[in-house]
């Protein structure tokens, strides 16, 4: 579904992204090519002077909510994950082939690319480095904290690219689906 927010601002969605029926899509959302957005997954914009803009390769997987404060924006980079459940609230920028596990929540924060941000994790008001991992479950609300993350490994930088190929996969199958009907 989606819909103007009070400011008459509408999403500009690819017609080669694939959006489920069941997703919401609200106001000033931008979605490029090859981006999936699962069953109920929510994208709102509509607080005044927000945005949201979703790039090419990435995934928007079921139960996702990524909201956007007033005059803030929320940007996710290219291939980058959205997994189950997590909530991105903006502000915040989320680099290239960055992955945000089932549960995590991420706020006002700048995350660098080739990050990886484990299930159930919390990341709020910090910067992090390109590369590095948050650990399941972890809460990183210091940049103290946020600067002696570990790098992240070679096994979950492929388990990233691996979930990027799998829901571009998605993305084609369902666009085909919806050519052939």
């Amino acid at each position: 579904m989606h819909l103007p927010n009070p400011h008459k601002q509408h999403p500009r969605v690819s017609k080669k992204a694939w959006i489920s029926e069941t997703a919401v899509i609200i106001g000033n959302v931008s979605i490029a090519d090859d981006v999936f957005v699962g069953p109920n997954a929510v994208l709102r914009a509509d607080e005044r002077g927000s945005s949201i803009t979703v790039h090419s390769g990435c995934n928007v997987q079921d139960n996702v909510v990524v909201h956007s404060l007033s005059h803030s924006e929320v940007q996710i980079g290219k291939n980058t994950s959205l997994a189950h459940g997590c909530i991105v609230h903006g502000p915040c920028l989320i680099g290239d082939s960055c992955f945000i596990g089932f549960g995590a929540v991420v706020f006002d924060c700048n995350i660098g690319k080739d990050t990886l941000i484990l299930h159930k994790a919390i990341v709020r008001g910090v910067e992090i480095s390109s590369g590095r991992m948050v650990p399941d479950g972890a809460v990183v609300t210091s940049q103290d904290c946020a600067d002696v993350l570990e790098d992240i490994t070679k096994d979950l930088t492929e388990f990233k690219r691996s979930v990027v190929r799998a829901n571009i996969d998605l993305v084609e199958g369902y666009l085909r689906l919806r050519e052939e009907s």
